[in-house]
């Protein structure tokens, strides 16, 4: 799904995205009007900081809107020391990064793990961690992978070959991405920690239709502890053999040209590769060109949603892996 064309802004700071956001009613606003569209009847408003207010979204009577003050606090209560990277749009989108202290080595870098956060209040970007929405990280088989901050680009990279018990599992599902199969299946694994509090039925519950406050904080908490006592990524070493294999221009250009990205964000990405070759005086790699096309998905103006910028980052990262381990 496409939206209105925006850019994502950086920032560092909570307060640029923690203005107050609340429901208006159809029926408020417009008194002396009979209103047959009873679907859609919650105006979500926002105040920001000397600013009018802004109309982000309508939605349906019974949807809950996770203000991002709410994720604040919860990561604030459960977190002492990070740091704090959000890139958000003038349409109400958030990619809330939390980068924590621990590190890890990749080739001849240092990256951080982080917890990344998305939210929106025009509805556009489901409330997730790591690229999965709440619905789905709460059914207890589901394991919540590591992403993590490269400070070189100011990027999150997220985590998508965690939720596979091993490398070998891993490969052998990237087999139809070599044949250009690129369709998304569910990944089931049986390594994946079990949550045994919550019970089927409570799960069906959970949705932004059905979501009180302190019970999506609740959630929230428990999610978090799970990801900070989870040291394990198979990412990383994904990322290690990425970083072991240099690329040609020629390999370069076929790569692109079959990635399922835009084009002005593939021009971008191309002169990003060559910006960090010069950067960090290497050669170009797998980890530099999947650096170079997240880059430009997350940076660059375009009518794709921050949601849409997530499932083509997914796609991306396997397609490389798929042919840097053919």
């Amino acid at each position: 799904m496409t939206y209105i064309s925006s850019q994502p802004e950086l920032t560092q700071q909570w307060e640029d995205i923690c203005y107050p956001i609340q429901p208006l009613w159809l029926s408020d606003l417009l008194p002396d009007y009979d209103i047959i569209a009873t679907d859609r009847q919650q105006l979500v408003v926002g105040q920001l900081a000397g600013g009018r207010k802004t109309l982000f979204g309508i939605q349906s009577a019974d949807y809950t809107i996770i203000p991002n003050e709410t994720i604040r606090e919860v990561i604030d209560e459960l977190i002492p020391d990070y740091q704090l990277l959000i890139k958000h749009t003038n349409t109400g989108e958030f990619s809330i990064s939390i980068i924590l202290p621990a590190s890890l080595p990749v080739g001849n870098e240092v990256l951080q793990r982080s917890l990344t956060i998305t939210n929106s209040y025009n509805g556009k970007t489901p409330f997730s961690i790591q690229g999965q929405s709440l619905m789905a990280l709460l059914d207890p088989s589901t394991h919540l992978g590591s992403s993590v901050y490269r400070n070189v680009c100011q990027n999150g990279l997220l985590g998508w070959a965690d939720p596979f018990p091993d490398l070998a599992n891993y490969q052998s599902w990237l087999g139809p991405w070599t044949k250009g199969k690129q369709k998304m299946p569910v990944i089931k694994t049986q390594s994946a920690p079990i949550r045994t509090k919550r019970s089927a039925p409570d799960i069906r519950k959970i949705h932004h239709s059905a979501l009180t406050i302190p019970r999506f904080q609740e959630h929230l908490r428990e999610l978090v502890l799970d990801h900070l006592t989870n040291q394990s990524t198979l990412t990383a070493t994904v990322y290690d053999h990425f970083q072991q294999i240099d690329t040609s221009t020629a390999i370069n250009e076929s790569l692109l040209k079959k990635l399922p990205v835009p084009a002005q964000l593939i021009k971008q990405a191309r002169e990003r590769l060559r910006l960090e070759e010069r950067m960090l005086n290497a050669p170009a790699s797998y980890w530099l060109l999947y650096n170079a096309v997240n880059y430009a998905l997350f940076t660059g103006r375009s009518s794709l949603t921050l949601n849409d910028r997530y499932r083509l980052d997914e796609r991306v990262f396997h397609h490389l892996a798929a042919h840097a381990f053919a």
